[in-house]
């Protein structure tokens, strides 16, 4: 997992659906279905055979399984292999591995070279 784990992670299993919006600080781990909203300031991982049907707003995710959805990190956006993904991602870092299924846009706040930040102005 690309963030660091300060607490055991809370999981929502492979038989679980979770219905309506997701709150917290904790890292948090989906190996089922998850349909509404997630909002948490840690790390999500989508595991393989995952299903979130929601925007997502964290601190980093890892992504092997499916999003319908936007995908908002304040770090880092991670689709792996396999992965399915149908929505737009914002983060300042992002990597769409090779055999990821990626639908949609991406945006990146990169901060600029002071020199080329200059000659963009212009």
């Amino acid at each position: 997992m690309a963030g660091t784990m300060n607490t055991t992670p809370c999981f929502i299993g492979p038989r679980m659906t979770v219905r309506g919006a997701l709150l917290g600080e904790d890292d948090l781990v989906v190996e089922g279905r998850v349909e509404g909203s997630i909002a948490i300031a840690g790390h999500l991982v989508i595991a393989e055979g995952g299903v979130v049907e929601s925007d997502i707003e964290v601190e980093s995710v890892d992504i092997r399984g499916q999003v319908v959805g936007d995908v908002i990190a304040s770090s880092s956006v991670t689709i792996h292999p396999g992965a399915q993904v149908h929505g737009n991602v914002r983060a300042p870092r992002v990597v769409i591995e090779d055999g990821a299924h990626f639908k949609g846009s991406v945006e990146m706040d990169v901060e600029l070279p002071e020199g080329l930040a200059r000659v963009r102005a212009r």
